[in-house]
């Protein structure tokens, strides 16, 4: 069987194992020095980041700064859960991820209890009654309290018990079950279980902060998202004051080094070919749909509120998993990291490489880091030039290219599936006219 006619799975998974492999055995034969090696991997760490916003950005619409805020919540909860497994800070060494988790399971069940209750339905009934003997303003000032001092209850109740039995459980549970493990094998797993808490809370708290702002647009959005990223940053710099070992403004140090080539490819693969696979479904329409114009997608009966807030969340996500890789690739975090001013980076990395785009996103990640790093070669003197140099460049691509390299353009198993199967079809057909050409002098 040609590999051209192979299926899109299998065609990923070869393209994956071949590169992943090669760049292993250059890695393992000292090829490339140590330093080029963690540039590699700050490359593809970069390009999983991009490609959240590039889903928020470039498939959605949604003009969102802030998004280094979720890179950095992603980086600090997942190197809590695997210093407190290997170092021991909170006294039990499942304490980190114990906490996570309560978090994010008391937040889900939360979430559900209020879906189950339908309580933005109710408070609209309870307004349309309350408008009986009150103005219309108070009615839905009233309305909104009571929803409100509602919600409030079932977060303590449902979310505050659920997540206090959670960590409950981790902590009688997981020492035990991972000590019986061979330590090398427990420090992967509880880094599995760290990368993975790391997007599920980025992406739940991008999901809460989605609610209030994403019906802004343009600007506002841009501004609101912005503040979001000036208040984690705040917070990172005294966290300290919560949690001792995160170090605050001083920088969190003691963080194992469990980021390997092998753990950034595969994440870089499952992050390619989840992005790959919503895209090209009907969620993936329907957010492309939103992004083109919102008015006829919501005419036709398309959630625009709904399917903003899912890509909203899900970009976040991949900002976390990418944080978290960051944090253990480095071994030291600090605030600085994740300033307003690093959420332009992924900006330039979307930019650069064609928004909208899985491939230009992924190229435009890795060029940035090149380039950047690349030009470090400068003499002494001039090595804060590098820094005029790289603008330089960019803003030539913009003036002679400015959809990017790519454009909205794809490679390989990226490419859409009709497309695929069309390019397919047409070298079929070539083939088999080219056969029958040189078959036919033979028969006259």
């Amino acid at each position: 069987m040609k590999i051209r006619s192979l299926p899109t799975w299998l065609t990923a998974v070869l393209f994956f194992l071949v590169v992943g492999v090669a760049v292993q055995i250059i890695f393992s034969r000292g090829l490339l020095s140590g330093y080029w090696q963690q540039i590699i991997m700050a490359g593809t760490v970069l390009a999983i980041s991009a490609q959240g916003l590039n889903l928020k950005y470039g498939y959605a619409g949604l003009f969102a700064l802030g998004h280094a805020a979720y890179y950095g919540i992603g980086a600090y909860s997942s190197a809590l859960i695997t210093k407190d497994w290997i170092v021991g800070w909170s006294g039990n060494p499942a304490g980190g991820l114990a906490g996570v988790l309560a978090i994010e399971v008391g937040f889900i069940l939360a979430l559900v209890a209020i879906a189950y209750l339908q309580l933005g339905h109710r408070r609209s009934r309870l307004r349309d009654r309350l408008t009986q003997w009150l103005t219309p303003f108070e009615a839905s000032v009233l309305a909104t309290v009571v929803a409100i001092l509602i919600g409030a209850l079932i977060i303590v109740v449902v979310g505050g018990g659920g997540g206090w039995l959670a960590r409950k459980g981790v902590l009688a549970l997981a020492p035990p079950v991972l000590g019986a493990l061979p330590a090398a094998v427990s420090e992967q797993v509880i880094f599995l279980f760290a990368l993975v808490s790391g997007a599920v809370l980025a992406g739940l708290i991008g999901y809460l902060i989605s609610l209030p702002i994403l019906s802004l647009t343009y600007d506002y959005l841009c501004i609101a998202t912005l503040g979001f990223g000036i208040i984690a940053y705040v917070f990172f710099n005294n966290a300290d004051q919560l949690i001792p070992t995160m170090k605050g403004a001083r920088g969190m140090v003691g963080i194992p080094s469990l980021t390997t080539w092998p753990w950034v490819m595969v994440c870089l693969a499952v992050a390619l070919v989840v992005m790959r696979n919503l895209i090209y479904s009907s969620t993936g329409r329907a957010i492309l749909s939103v992004r083109d114009d919102p008015v006829a997608a919501g005419t036709m009966g398309i959630d625009t509120f709904r399917f903003k807030t899912l890509a909203y969340a899900i970009g976040c996500a991949y900002a976390g998993l990418a944080g978290g890789l960051y944090a253990h690739l480095y071994s030291f975090l600090h605030p600085s990291n994740f300033t307003w001013l690093k959420s332009v980076d992924p900006f330039v990395m979307v930019v650069f490489g064609g928004v909208g785009s899985m491939t230009g996103t992924t190229l435009g990640a890795y060029t940035f880091v090149t380039l950047l790093e690349g030009l470090r070669v400068l003499p002494a003197e001039f090595i804060d030039w590098r820094y005029v140099i790289y603008p330089l460049i960019l803003l030539a691509v913009m003036l002679f290219r400015p959809q990017g390299i790519m454009g909205t353009n794809e490679w390989g198993f990226l490419k859409p599936p009709r497309a695929a199967k069309r390019a397919r079809g047409q070298r079929a057909s070539a083939e088999m006219a080219q056969a029958e050409s040189s078959a036919s002098p033979s028969e006259s």
